[in-house]
């Protein structure tokens, strides 16, 4: 799967999941917006390096919708093509947000934990005094430093984006597919 984060409005910023023999779906605009990394992006690096296969990305990555995404419209469909898609998107969705509620959990308080951890380690915030660091036992050392690198990486893509331009990452590997507009 590739999902495309792309910069809308000043603060704003939208989610597409390309599947491979399926619907694409996204969602905006997506919640969350920040200048170094939206929301969703910190979701979907920790769900990945923390093998959550069903958080949020997982689910779309099995054809669901995780309960906020929708079918992108496709002006070659027919209204009741668009409406079958829809509903069979929406079917699957609720089953995989089902089975995947523990994993959706787990990466609320995972992504909230690695934001901290990932502020704490910023220079920037080092320079103004925001060091308090939040450990979960739960997430080792190893992982959180390999979680920052990955935002590291992807924060220096996002934030020189401007308005209209993207950046794709592959799921789970998270390689970085193409960046600008």
């Amino acid at each position: 799967m590739i999902v495309v984060f792309r910069r809308t409005g000043e603060k704003r910023y939208a989610v597409e999941a390309l599947r491979e023999g399926l619907p694409v779906v996204e969602i905006s605009p997506a919640p969350g917006y920040d200048r170094r990394i939206p929301h969703d992006m910190m979701h979907m690096v920790v769900e990945a390096r923390l093998g959550l296969t069903r958080g949020v990305f997982g689910q779309l990555a099995a054809g669901g919708n995780a309960g906020t995404f929708r079918p992108a419209v496709n002006p070659d469909q027919s209204v009741q093509e668009a409406r079958r898609e829809r509903k069979r998107v929406t079917k699957r969705g609720k089953r995989l947000l089902k089975d995947g509620r523990d994993d959706c959990t787990q990466s609320e308080r995972a992504t909230w934990i690695c934001w901290q951890e990932w502020l704490a380690r910023s220079s920037a915030n080092k320079q103004i005094g925001k060091t308090a660091r939040v450990i979960d036992p739960g997430i080792k050392e190893s992982k959180l430093d390999e979680i920052c690198k990955h935002l590291d990486e992807l924060s220096s893509h996002w934030s020189g984006l401007y308005i209209g331009q993207s950046v794709a990452v592959s799921w789970p590997d998270l390689a970085i597919m193409k960046s600008r507009g």
